[in-house]
């Protein structure tokens, strides 16, 4: 079965402002590379940093464009090898090429910069980069960012990266994507990492601290024999015993995704585990983030290790279009963990959704999955109601039927972006019968339908 979505249409143009963030990011050009190069210093939080980007105006001139970068210093800011006019403010910096760029041209603009790098101040707290007791770490979802690199702020706007760090070397630095080289100058080491696939800027991650590795193997699925996607965890000193046992399972729950989902969108998987206690992992392109509370030796916390893997899937390969249809994201990696329970021996999909389901109805109605607002996107009920729907639909077309349709889902949209619609449409091929109704009801009215 093929078909054209209309995501793939959607990614390749500089797309609309995102609504819930609107002076975030802009509409008048995409980026499809970002060359970073940082030096920090974890003594004094220090970051000094120069970012190129190669770009491509939209449909008009660019006689000016924004960038979204937090209060650091600018040495200087270059487009096409030429200076240029810019006033930075309220995380804005706001560009005036010496020429304007032609509508449909590639560009670059180069931006030097130094400060201490602060999260960005949200409803939900710091967002970004965060100085640890030793070390940094970044989670950016959904507007963090900027915090620590001049960017196009919009997750439909994604892009390459090669990123080079250079830290003390005492100090591992882990970056999603493939390490190219490390090189070690006195006491200071540079680490290069390329993450070649379509990456939205609050997914791009770095990690800084005194890691050990540990290599993760497993061996290629019984129903599709397949080279093992590499997988690395990088865990503080003294806690690998703990992480041996709550990170057991990951490698054959790698096996079991790219099963049901069709294969892993990238090249590589990695886990890092901070020093610190984190209230929820950070998910990242190629990368997850857990803190010392999620591990015990117990596997306790294991639902969070599938729900960050299966964002690889549903959010990171497939991006939403804007952050009304966050369910996209956070229902599908809630389902994966309802699928990881029943795959080994738990609770069955059916009884995660019937208790998810008791749960929401003596909750408020008041949260329309598929616009839940900027205050309610990541309400603990949008994950539970996304999840729910998700099965809402196996139950609708019926378990084979069901699981062609989701791994489809996967690969014609593979490093796309996707909204509802999308979703629905694709659904709709598997089904004699109309799905609006379904969707309907639970996407885009705020009461509890029946399961």
């Amino acid at each position: 079965m093929s078909e054209e979505p209309l995501s793939q249409k959607r990614a390749a143009g500089p797309g609309a402002a995102d609504p819930y963030f609107p002076a975030h990011g802009d509409s008048r050009y995409g980026v499809h590379r970002y060359e970073l190069a940082l030096d920090y210093r974890p003594a004094s939080n220090r970051l000094r940093g120069t970012a190129r980007l190669s770009a491509v105006a939209g449909g008009a001139p660019l006689r000016e464009f924004a960038l979204d970068l937090a209060d650091f210093r600018l040495q200087r800011v270059v487009v096409d090898g030429r200076p240029a006019h810019y006033t930075h403010r309220a995380g804005r910096l706001r560009v005036r090429p010496a020429k304007p760029v032609e509508a449909g041209a590639a560009f670059t603009v180069e931006v030097a910069y130094t400060g201490n790098p602060q999260p960005i101040n949200s409803q939900w707290g710091g967002l970004g980069w965060e100085e640890l007791t030793d070390g940094a770490l970044v989670a950016s979802q959904p507007v963090g960012a900027p915090s620590w690199y001049p960017c196009n702020d919009r997750p439909a706007d994604k892009a390459s990266y090669q990123i080079a760090v250079t830290a003390p070397s005492a100090y591992t630095v882990v970056v999603g994507g493939r390490l190219l080289s490390r090189t070690t100058k006195a006491s200071s080491t540079t680490w290069v990492y390329e993450q070649a696939a379509p990456t939205s800027s609050y997914l791009v991650t770095v990690s800084i601290g005194r890691y050990e590795t540990v290599q993760l193997t497993g061996g290629a699925s019984l129903f599709a024999p397949r080279r093992p996607v590499p997988q690395t965890g990088y865990v503080p000193a003294g806690l690998r015993g703990e992480f041996a046992v709550d990170f057991e399972r990951q490698t054959r729950m790698m096996d079991f995704f790219e099963d049901v989902f069709g294969p892993y969108p990238f090249g590589e998987y990695a886990v890092v585990v901070a020093d610190e206690e984190l209230d929820v992992p950070v998910e990242a392109q190629g990368m997850a983030t857990f803190g010392t509370n999620h591990l015990g030796g117990r596997r306790h916390w294991e639902r969070l290790v599938s729900h960050e893997l299966a964002h690889q899937w549903f959010g990171n390969s497939l991006s939403i279009g804007d952050w009304r249809h966050i369910w996209l994201n956070e229902g599908f990696a809630k389902y994966a963990e309802w699928l990881w329970s029943e795959h080994t021996g738990g609770p069955l999909a059916a009884a995660h959704a019937a208790t998810a389901h008791d749960r929401l109805s003596r909750l408020p109605q008041d949260l329309r999955l598929g616009d839940p607002g900027r205050r309610l996107m990541f309400d603990d009920r949008l994950y539970q109601r996304g999840g729910l729907t998700v099965h809402a639909l196996r139950l609708a077309l019926g378990e084979g039927a069901f699981f062609r349709m989701l791994k489809a889902w996967t690969t014609i949209n593979r490093h796309s972006t996707v909204v509802t619609a999308d979703l629905a449409a694709h659904a709709a091929r598997y089904s004699a019968d109309s799905l609006d109704p379904l969707f309907t009801a639970w996407v885009h009215r705020t009461p509890l339908p029946r399961l």
